[in-house]
């Protein structure tokens, strides 16, 4: 296999059902370079990755390696012509170790010793670009920056020179993502290439050398990011301004809307997630709570909402003991929930915008007589829901798994928002939205806050804790390792570390 110096793709043209997801795209890397590539949801940056990778076929165009033509019609081609992919929901298997993970995905593994004669290439690897990598611990066992690493040596052992990386920082710690910066970075000065897909212009700004920018499927600009500045790169992405300070002005503390006391949750495999946890929040505050994904967040916000048992420890909202109540029960106590697996628990796919924009509003006397629903006012609700929250879609009347996953969240939130709970518990909101999307409903969040609502608000993104919350909680491992007011900037300058469990407050 000859090493990759220069990668073209040409006139890239791809459509389905006859709408062009990709259209006439051009893109090159040289190599020791590190591409970025932008785009709003539904711009066409999978689709274009997907066939550079051979799981989709373009309709036309071409693609070039050191000037001559390839096809790529798998992604064992891919993989045989020097291009490795780290997805952004890792591929392994998390009973299994690193070595045995990384044979499994080695396309040259041994019949006879696999698991010694991959350990002296991986441990070359793990000096090369210090890695730090414990070969025979289970996967289970690794933090999200470590499992990345054990993709990145896939895909090194098997020859790649350019790696495309999907959302690479999207569960890691600022630590971790220092750390990932540093390979990247040593990786380019041995020459390999990079393209990596982000929707945080930081990251894009840090890392890369260039940048090209996506827009309905068409190439928007292309730009060497030592010319360019946030503002720059988002305007091209969306085509028009966009706010990044956000206005949180202070407001007084109102009532108590939530207690949370002493709470123990279990998680899917029957062990503690969840750890004795307190905290209340306030009406006209946004209170954050931050951590690495796979640390209890998750099973915190369900309990909270209804969607998982309690075992032990009590959950007020207001003056009512709302613990292991049911969602409807805990949604007519004034809790509503923006939940973090959007199609999974937030909406019926199959049925139409009007039906999911009264999901668990469909009792209530404006949307029915009896035993029937009133359709009349159920689309009229709909269709000013769709006004207020910018839902771009042609009709109600359409299946909502086909609106775009930003598109599909800012139903989600009018719908949560429109009885004006007390309390919304929002998780993750905009994870993987671009950064218009983004932009929107953060100050949707900020919004309810004005008018007297509480929001409780899981994320990974710090810049978003940052800008929204007026307290942060940060869990590690089911606990609280601190609550920490978003004023106090020398605690806050800790919560890398309060993140990783190293310090608590």
């Amino acid at each position: 296999m000859r090493k990759i110096e220069t990668l073209e793709m040409v006139n890239i043209s791809k459509s389905f059902q006859g709408k062009f997801a990709n259209q006439g795209i051009n893109l090159k890397i040289n190599s020791g370079e590190i591409l970025g590539l932008l785009g709003e949801n539904g711009a066409g940056k999978t689709t274009l990755m997907n066939i550079l990778y051979g799981l989709y076929q373009p309709d036309s165009g071409e693609i070039k390696i050191n000037g001559k033509n390839v096809r790529i019609t798998s992604p064992i081609d891919s993989i045989q012509q020097g291009i490795g992919m780290v997805h952004q929901h890792f591929m392994l298997i998390q009973n299994h170790s690193v070595i045995e993970n990384i044979a499994l995905g080695y396309y040259k593994t041994p019949f006879f010793f696999p698991k010694i004669r991959i350990h002296e290439k991986v441990v070359e690897f793990s000096r090369k670009f210090s890695f730090a990598i414990e070969p025979y611990k289970k996967v289970w066992q690794l933090s999200a920056g470590e499992q990345q690493r054990v993709e990145i040596i896939k895909a090194l052992l098997n020859g790649a020179d350019l790696l495309i990386l999907d959302e690479p920082t999207s569960v890691l710690t600022p630590q971790e993502i220092k750390e990932l910066f540093r390979i990247l970075n040593d990786m380019k000065n041995e020459g390999h290439m990079i393209i990596l897909i982000s929707h945080k212009l930081d990251e894009i700004m840090d890392i890369c050398d260039r940048v090209t920018v996506l827009q309905k499927g068409k190439i928007a600009g292309h730009a060497d990011t030592a010319g360019m500045d946030k503002k720059s790169l988002a305007r091209m992405m969306i085509g028009r301004d966009v706010l990044f300070n956000v206005n949180r002005e202070p407001l007084p503390k109102g009532e108590q809307v939530l207690k949370v006391s002493n709470l123990h949750v279990l998680g899917d495999k029957g062990i503690s997630a969840v750890k004795d946890v307190s905290f209340d929040v306030f009406a006209n505050e946004i209170f954050g709570i931050a951590g690495v994904a796979g640390n209890g967040q998750k099973e915190l916000a369900e309990a909270i909402t209804g969607i998982r048992p309690v075992r032990s420890g009590t959950v007020f909202a207001g003056l009512k003991n709302i613990t292991n109540m049911s969602p409807r029960k805990i949604y007519d106590h004034g809790v509503s929930h923006v939940p973090e697996e959007r199609i999974k628990f937030g909406i019926a796919p199959g049925l139409f915008l009007y039906d999911n924009a009264i999901l668990k509003q469909h009792h209530l006397k404006k949307f029915s007589r009896k035993m029937f629903l009133e359709y009349g006012r159920i689309k009229n609700h709909t269709r000013d829901l769709v006004d207020s929250y910018n839902v771009a879609a042609h009709s109600i009347e359409v299946q909502i798994r086909n609106l775009s996953g930003g598109n599909i969240q800012k139903l989600i939130l009018g719908r949560e928002i429109s009885e004006k709970p007390s309390l919304l518990v929002a998780s993750h909101p905009t994870y993987g939205l671009d950064v218009g999307a983004t932009e929107y409903l953060r100050e949707q969040l900020l919004k309810r806050r004005r008018e007297g609502g509480a929001v409780l608000l899981f994320s990974e993104d710090l810049d978003e804790i940052f800008e929204l919350c007026d307290r942060i909680a940060v869990m590690f491992q089911g606990e609280f390792t601190g609550i920490l007011d978003s004023s106090d900037s020398e605690k806050l300058s800790d919560i890398g570390l309060m993140m990783a469990g190293s310090v608590r407050y």
